[in-house]
């Protein structure tokens, strides 16, 4: 299957809301997707862009560039074209030539991070980059053993310590292998926290300033996991890892499993980061770097 198809058939509950919504709503006050956007046109579209979880500030967008087309020729071509640059407007993880590159995994417990960490070795695996996967985790026992699992069934090297080990000095471990072995990258699982943690908040500082002195520059991206399924509720959660983590990218998970798709347009629109990758089901090479024209057309283009 190609990656537009699975993109399509993982955002399967959003697209068929988003055409119904449309449909039965837009179409309805519009008078037909040719018609005026305007006064009672706008209000529908709003509810309509509303409750596919776009988010206030992107919805806002929308409407201003679909009212000031009044009489545009086709409403749904409009807002597909703003979205696409809504999503297509931040910036991603800047190039670095270092090897390793290290990559800083972070998120709250229940978002498919562990399990992003994993078959994100294998899409880089996929692409000729090998891996060390580092299991910075060190109070969960069952997420080590995950992690593992992970690591070989991806071909990647792991990394791990013991239990209740300091989280900094495994990756200070792990980057050191990383380098001695001609790495290319170092794939970091952190223990999933809340901001409210402050401890765990400050193992995170204490993790990147470890990696940068081992590698120059490191870690060159933090990614933050995100479950799609929570909609708004996970950008509370952006916010905080934002400043507490550096966050440079995020993973948006579990879009199988929600209509909540349109929260990516949110996290771009609230948390100015960029969507780096999107999770579409429980394969293995269902994480599939993001692609704003992919996601867009995905969105509009029913499964039935």
């Amino acid at each position: 299957m190609s990656v537009f198809n699975r993109l399509r058939n993982g955002l399967r509950l959003t697209t068929n809301q988003l055409s119904s919504l449309f449909a039965n709503t837009v179409t309805r006050e519009t008078g037909g997707l040719d018609g005026d956007v305007s006064g009672e046109g706008l209000v529908a579209l709003e509810e309509t862009l509303l409750q596919a979880d776009i988010g206030v500030a992107a919805t806002a967008r929308l409407l201003e560039v679909a009212g000031s087309r009044g009489g545009t020729a086709d409403v749904r071509s409009v807002v597909k074209a703003e979205l696409r640059r809504l999503l297509d407007g931040t910036e991603g993880a800047r190039p670095t030539t270092v090897r390793p590159r290290v990559v800083l995994v972070v998120g709250v417990n229940g978002t498919g991070k562990t399990t992003s960490v994993g078959k994100l070795a294998h899409l880089l695996n996929q692409a000729g980059e090998r891996s060390v996967i580092c299991a910075a985790d060190t109070f969960r026992a069952a997420a080590v053993e995950q992690l593992e699992i992970w690591a070989r069934r991806v071909g990647a090297d792991f990394v791990r310590a013991r239990s209740g080990t300091d989280p900094a000095a495994v990756v200070f471990d792990a980057i050191s292998a990383g380098k001695a072995r001609g790495r290319d990258v170092v794939l970091i699982d952190t223990a999933g926290r809340l901001h409210t943690h402050v401890n765990l908040m400050r193992e995170l500082d204490k993790i990147r300033r470890v990696a940068g002195r081992v590698v120059s520059g490191a870690p060159h991206e933090t990614l933050l996991v995100l479950d799609a399924t929570v909609g708004q509720n996970g950008l509370a959660q952006g916010r905080a890892f934002l400043e507490a983590a550096g966050v440079t990218g995020v993973v948006l998970t579990k879009l199988d499993g929600t209509a909540k798709g349109g929260i990516a347009a949110a996290i771009t629109s609230e948390l100015g980061v960029p969507i780096r990758y999107v999770g579409v089901g429980e394969e293995l090479d269902d994480l599939l770097p993001f692609s704003a024209e992919h996601y867009v057309e995905a969105l509009f283009e029913p499964v039935w």
